[in-house]
């Protein structure tokens, strides 16, 4: 799942300190006031301690995430047969559930993730991201993002994949294949020395191209033996700006597209995020490892494509 954007600016005079915490306060229910009080903390001991919180993979821990990004890719090519009208988006939970659990042996991680309910995210239509499954039925016509997390002896596989359900919208096609491209080209440009800006500026001069729009509330995310670490990856920003990518750095890449504008709103299970416009929104993600020579994709399906 994508992680939550989160602006923090620290300002102490004396005893006084003001929290700015971005463009919505609804990201208080995802995260949690304490964390960000931890985050001032470290702040104020140190300025650039997010840099110094991404981790770098050793050669076991790397191995270890291909077995989790393997896993997770595994299941999306498992439960795209059953991905059809008249099924239920709970019920595709309980399939990809007994999957991970009994057929992998794995954890899946979304399950009761800071009270997330069910084992995967199931996203249709304009639902952006962390879609509950649930009563809702599959009609032909629905695009619908399956968003899965393994967790396999103490590393996480991060994954998600846009499906149809019968024969889709030309404009679904098209926002999915915004998104699709999207990342691809966010991904092409990882190597060592590339920084997060330059992923971000990619990504988002792709999208507004083809006029459609970025979300900016919520991005990808560092991930290893944590769901989500650092660094934050976002899907927009300006070339050269950003952390400095290195070797054994692991994280995903994630963007979520909209066909209309890019504003979203919360849906009052805390969970569900939106469009407010109503208009469509695509997501496809990869778990990426920063190598010596480039980058490697560890949650490829069995076709070998990204």
């Amino acid at each position: 799942r994508p992680n939550v954007t989160v602006h923090v600016w620290f300002i102490a005079k004396k005893e006084r300190a003001l929290y700015h915490t971005g463009p919505s306060v609804t990201i208080f229910r995802i995260c949690q006031i304490n964390q960000l009080r931890a985050h001032l903390a470290r702040s104020r001991a140190a300025p650039d301690r997010r840099y110094m919180t991404v981790s770098i993979k050793t050669p076991e821990e790397q191995d270890r995430m291909r077995v989790a990004g393997r896993l997770a890719a595994e299941v999306l090519d498992m439960i795209g047969d059953h991905v059809r009208p008249g099924v239920s988006t709970g019920e595709l939970d309980e399939i990809c559930h007994r999957y991970i659990v009994e057929e992998q042996d794995a954890i899946p991680a979304p399950l009761n993730y800071r009270g997330f309910p069910k084992s995967i995210c199931t996203s249709v239509n304009h639902v952006v991201c962390h879609g509950i499954p649930g009563d809702r039925v599959l009609k032909n016509g629905d695009c619908l993002n399956i968003d899965i997390t393994v967790i396999k002896d103490g590393f996480h596989g991060d994954t998600s994949r846009m499906f149809f359900v019968g024969k889709p919208s030309v404009a679904a096609e098209r926002v999915s294949a915004v998104s699709h491209e999207a990342m691809k080209r966010g991904i092409g440009i990882v190597k060592p020395g590339t920084r997060l800006g330059d992923i971000g500026h990619a990504i988002q001069r792709y999208v507004e191209s083809h006029h459609c729009s970025v979300v900016r509330e919520y991005c990808g995310h560092g991930i290893g033996r944590e769901f989500h670490e650092d660094p934050q990856v976002l899907h927009y920003g300006r070339r050269g700006a950003g952390l400095e990518l290195k070797a054994g750095m692991t994280f995903t890449i994630e963007p979520m597209v909209n066909a209309g504008r890019r504003h979203v709103r919360l849906l009052p299970d805390g969970w569900t995020v939106v469009t407010k416009d109503h208009s469509l929104s695509a997501q496809w993600e990869h778990t990426i490892l920063v190598t010596e020579e480039g980058h490697e994709v560890l949650t490829l399906g069995a076709s070998g494509e990204i």
